[in-house]
């Protein structure tokens, strides 16, 4: 997380970010504070500030990915609303910038400045908005003790105009004259229950099918990190796109004249191999044209075919030495950018020849 100078701040993003293109742990961060999983203790003091609008300096603390940023941005949110968000939040990673020189400089030039007015908000909603700001300071606890000690004379001096939100997994890290002016927020490891809502919401909306023992895995992989087992997920969720299915590899193999063994889940028919070992050219470019339709990347097929010729356990050193030169080829071809259709009829009718 970088530092955001004041003047910079007043000025609106340049790029819009296409959700699609979006890490799911931003995509699906919490809006509100209501909607952060399992945190009922810190969700429900939280929610009354909102109505009192006199928040304390706070210090977060727990184990990675239990929402602890989310939840101040989320409730940032709800004060100042999208469009004063900008100018009255300063957020910095402290394990990135945690020397005594920073605290001297960028957060107390930040907490000396008066809050400018509010500016009415363009949704149309209406939010507290009080007379003051807040820095967040995320990974507090990677801060030298110097910093700290530094930091706690700013947050003496500016409270009126200043808040500060401390968040830290360790917080015997924290030395004890910072934290005692600090309200504390113990943020506890998510339920499994609270986690496999969550990832069942997202998988939902991001039309992934991905059955309870697949959430199971995510969670114990995770070990209580949502935010580690929504970028599993995400990644999970990739790879599965990407990977040609097995069905469609041996098929392929076999209009090429390769010998393939069929699961009991395989829709080959083996008493054909024999016959499409002397398939012409027009039989290969018309499975190619099949293959291609269906939107896989000819990398990603070229590898998994590789694979299958390499540990075939009847094809020749030669036919698959001649094999893996032809694969060799196509994917240099590919990363500069050649035509997948044609690449890959060209890899079949290379490979084809080598192992009739």
């Amino acid at each position: 997380m970088s530092f955001f100078h004041p003047q910079q701040q007043r000025e609106p993003a340049k790029h819009a970010v296409d959700p699609s293109l979006q890490p799911w742990v931003e995509k699906y961060r919490p809006k509100t504070i209501d909607d952060v999983s399992s945190q009922e203790h810190a969700v429900a003091v939280l929610r009354r500030t909102l109505t009192s609008t006199n928040l304390p300096h706070m210090l977060f603390y727990g184990p990675p990915g239990t929402g602890k940023t989310s939840t101040i941005l989320a409730l940032a949110r709800q004060l100042f609303g999208p469009d004063n968000f900008r100018s009255r939040v300063l957020e910095l990673n402290a394990s990135d910038e945690r020397g005594i020189s920073i605290v001297r400089e960028k957060i107390k030039d930040f907490a000396r400045q008066t809050p400018r007015a509010q500016v009415v908000a363009s949704d149309g909603k209406t939010y507290p908005c009080p007379p003051y700001k807040i820095i967040i300071l995320d990974e507090a606890d990677s801060m030298t003790q110097d910093a700290q000690a530094a930091l706690r004379r700013i947050m003496e001096n500016y409270a009126r105009i200043t808040r500060f939100c401390l968040i830290c997994n360790y917080v015997t890290r924290i030395i004890e004259p910072l934290a005692s002016r600090c309200s504390k927020f113990r943020f506890k490891p998510l339920d499994p229950e609270s986690t496999s809502s969550r990832l069942s919401q997202i998988a939902t909306a991001e039309h992934v099918d991905v059955s309870p023992a697949v959430i199971n895995m995510l969670i114990y992989t995770s070990q209580g990190d949502l935010r580690r087992s929504i970028t599993y997920l995400q990644s999970a969720s990739r790879l599965a796109h990407r990977v040609v299915p097995d069905r469609v590899i041996k098929d392929f193999a076999a209009t090429l004249g390769i010998e393939v063994t069929v699961d009991n889940d395989m829709d080959v028919d083996m008493d054909s191999v024999k016959r499409k070992r002397a398939a012409n050219f027009d039989a290969i470019r018309k499975k190619v044209k099949e293959v291609v339709r269906e939107g896989y990347s000819a990398s990603q097929l070229l590898s998994q075919l590789h694979d299958l010729i390499v540990e075939h356990p009847t094809l020749s050193a030669r036919q698959k030495a001649q094999s893996a030169l032809a694969l060799a080829e196509a994917d240099k071809a590919l990363c500069d950018g050649a035509d997948e259709e044609l690449w890959i009829l060209e890899v079949a009718l290379n490979i084809h020849k080598a192992v009739a």
